[in-house]
């Protein structure tokens, strides 16, 4: 199926439904390293998600949260360099010395336990964080290399955190995403962002014409009220996508296994949002569904979604080609 939209002027058709790999293959290699990415890119991933927070000197960094000490040893190699909570922040390191960081598997820093514990060890395989710049370029490249057209899904991590830290990371990813040929709504790149003001702001103030895409948490300001009729009606006014939680879906299962679906993927589509629902994980499956295979085709087959992030991409592009 190809969707095909009207936006700014400009028609605008992408494959339905889309598989993104979000943070890379992360459930085979460590999030967001460029290993990652280039294995979801030979799963045969569409789109590959590109976290993004930003250094002391302004370098946009992949990377998923605003503090790195759950995926990387910074603590180990800069002790002392904490925040008063005992995080260790993206923004209070130059790019020099992110870049000496080893990335492993994402750890709760609670516990010091892997959140994930099926996944790649912690062997002292060596993986390293990677700019936004490089993972363009990797992507880049290997469409050149293949033939092949796999597009940016970058997010703007916590826009307004980084504004009161003196950072702009909305506007730098932008100058960044142009400087490499994506610059109109045709081209091949999602923006997404959690924050309403920021998505508004790239649309209204800095005239983006990028396809933009509205995440939308579980709860908060940022959650369910934009999935209203009403809260879709005004995320159409901005944004051509939407990326709320499976939950916000498939709201469980009754008593005979059926799943359970909202209204939220039909009100979209009325206001002519695609939805791309997060995160569909083989190794943490909703209560009641049993298999991956069987999440997949209650939400493809039954919810009719746009696209997925999965963190295993293969099986979801095994199944759709099946």
């Amino acid at each position: 199926m190809v969707v095909t939209m009207v936006f700014l002027g400009a028609i605008v058709a992408w494959a339905a439904p889309i598989v993104i790999a979000h943070r890379g293959a992360s459930g085979y290699l460590p999030e967001h390293t460029l290993a990652a990415a280039a294995f979801a890119y030979a799963a045969g991933a569409d789109f590959i998600e590109q976290d993004v927070v930003q250094s002391k000197d302004g370098v946009l960094v992949v990377c998923h949260d605003i503090h790195i000490d759950s995926t990387t040893d910074v603590a180990q190699r800069f002790p002392g360099r904490q925040r008063a909570d005992g995080r260790y922040y993206a923004v209070d390191f130059t790019w020099p010395e992110l870049r000496l960081l080893n990335v492993s598997e994402r750890i709760n820093v609670s516990t010091g336990r892997p959140a994930f514990p099926q996944r790649f060890p912690h062997n002292g395989a060596s993986f390293r964080l990677s700019t936004m710049e490089e993972a363009i370029l990797l992507v880049q490249g290997l469409n050149r290399s293949t033939g092949r057209n796999v597009g940016l899904y970058p997010e703007i991590k916590e826009p307004a955190w980084h504004a009161r830290e003196g950072a702009d990371p909305g506007r730098a990813l932008l100058a960044l995403l142009s400087r490499h040929g994506y610059a109109s709504a045709a081209d091949n790149v999602f923006v997404q962002c959690f924050e309403p003001v920021e998505l508004k702001r790239l649309r209204h103030e800095l005239k983006t014409p990028l396809k933009l895409v509205q995440l939308v948490e579980t709860d908060g300001e940022n959650g369910p009220a934009l999935l209203t009729p009403e809260g879709l009606k005004e995320i159409s006014t901005y944004a051509q996508g939407i990326g709320p939680h499976l939950s916000q879906i498939m709201s469980g299962v009754d008593a005979d296994g059926k799943p359970k679906l909202t209204s939220v993927v039909e009100n979209a589509h009325q206001v002519g949002l695609v939805v791309h629902p997060y995160t569909f994980r083989a190794d943490a499956l909703p209560p009641g569904v049993k298999t991956m295979p069987d999440l997949l085709e209650i939400f493809i087959g039954q919810a009719k979604v746009d696209g997925l992030f999965v963190d295993q991409p293969d099986g979801a592009v095994g199944f759709l080609r099946r």
